[in-house]
């Protein structure tokens, strides 16, 4: 069977589930029907159970407290609006039901509610009122500030950051995954406020981190492999457009000299690179695995090429001031410079061509009568 096709499984009164071809294991199949790219598997009893068993294991609350508490700020996921209000999901509870009255909706009249909840969506909200005998969670979206939003958006991606490596360690090795954060993870999050931060610090200090806790040599290893593999952060590439001139007595030289002092604001960890795109258009670009402190360094350099061109009587421009780029930004650049390219190389076959015209032809020798 090919991993690469996904496997759907039949088994039990709640419809089909998608499974990965992996995760089927050993189970016993009754019957495999393949349609395309998807096979559709049909378990015995028994295997279905063992499938749905290992899929509870996987299932566990991100945090300690199985309930959030009163003006907590959590982040959720709309399932049903109603007339009462939204049926949501607590994401970081293990899905547990809330309810976002009409009323905490929004501090307007509401005119659509389609326009300020939709289902499906996440939304940040605050807790108002929890009752854990009868599992009643009462929230409110029209108390949160947008401070309030960056401040969970934040803390909910470290959280989910952190719930995908022990999720994943957990499958791997088979354990539940409320064990590994009992034993692990939630103490953790107890020493260093956020799990997140313990394992940031993990990825270079293992062993400071890990101290003190009973944790297994493979458990550790593979989290520790898993923490390495997701959390080291990637370089971020920054660019700068920049247009320098210079009609002075140095002309193009004192521009030379003016971009070289810019490259020479370069460290170790932010090395700095001026290319040509066309007279007088420059980019000025670095990777850097810290994004202010990369821009940072290359306004250092900007502010240093126009100081050095200036005691030439020349100018410097910016036209885009440092800021990170995507990919499609470095393929628009490199489209523009290729162009460029080709249209010097135009012009240059072109003044060619004109002086092969325009030339005098040497005068032919007379013949010796």
């Amino acid at each position: 069977m090919s991993s690469g096709k996904s496997v759907q499984e039949s088994g039990d009164e709640s419809g089909p589930e998608t499974l990965s071809a992996p995760n089927l294991g050993n189970d016993p199949v009754e019957e495999l029907e393949e349609t395309g790219d998807v096979y559709r598997a049909t378990f015995t009893p028994a295997a279905a159970a063992a499938i749905d068993e290992r899929q509870a294991r996987l299932q566990c609350r991100m945090y300690e407290q199985k309930f959030p508490e009163v003006d907590q700020l959590v982040m959720v996921n709309v399932r049903q609006i109603a007339e009462m209000g939204a049926y949501v999901h607590l994401l970081e509870y293990n899905n547990i039901e809330g309810m976002i009255l009409l009323s905490e909706l929004s501090r307007r009249r509401i005119r659509s509610i389609q326009k300020l909840i939709r289902v499906g969506r996440n939304e940040v909200v605050v807790v108002l009122r929890v009752d854990k005998e009868k599992g009643y969670i009462d929230l409110s979206k029209r108390r949160v500030s947008a401070e309030d939003v960056a401040k969970c958006e934040e803390k909910f991606n470290k959280s989910k950051a952190v719930h995908s490596i022990m999720r994943h360690v957990a499958e791997k090795l088979n354990w539940s995954l409320e064990e590994l954060y009992e034993k692990f993870g939630w103490p953790l999050y107890r020493k260093y406020g956020h799990a997140y931060e313990a394992f940031k610090l993990a990825i270079a200090e293992p062993e400071t981190v890990f101290e003190g806790l009973e944790m297994p040599e493979d458990v550790k290893k593979e989290l520790h492999s898993n923490i390495r593999r997701r959390l080291t952060p990637q370089p971020v590439k920054i660019r700068a457009d920049i247009e320098v001139t210079c009609f002075g007595y140095e002309g193009i030289d004192a521009i030379k000299t003016a971009l070289q002092a810019g490259e020479a604001c370069s460290t170790e960890d932010v090395p700095i690179k001026v290319k040509l795109v066309a007279p007088p258009m420059y980019v000025v670009m670095t990777n850097s695995l810290e994004k202010s402190g990369g821009i940072e360094i290359m306004e250092k350099a900007i502010a240093t090429i126009e100081e050095t061109i200036k005691k030439q009587s020349g100018h410097l421009t910016v036209k885009m001031k440092p800021r990170v780029v995507s990919a499609t930004d470095d393929l628009e650049l490199a489209q523009l410079m290729a162009r460029v390219e080709r249209e010097n190389a135009e012009v240059s076959g072109d003044e060619e061509e004109s002086d092969a015209e325009g030339a005098v032809p040497a005068p032919e020798e007379a013949d010796d009568e």
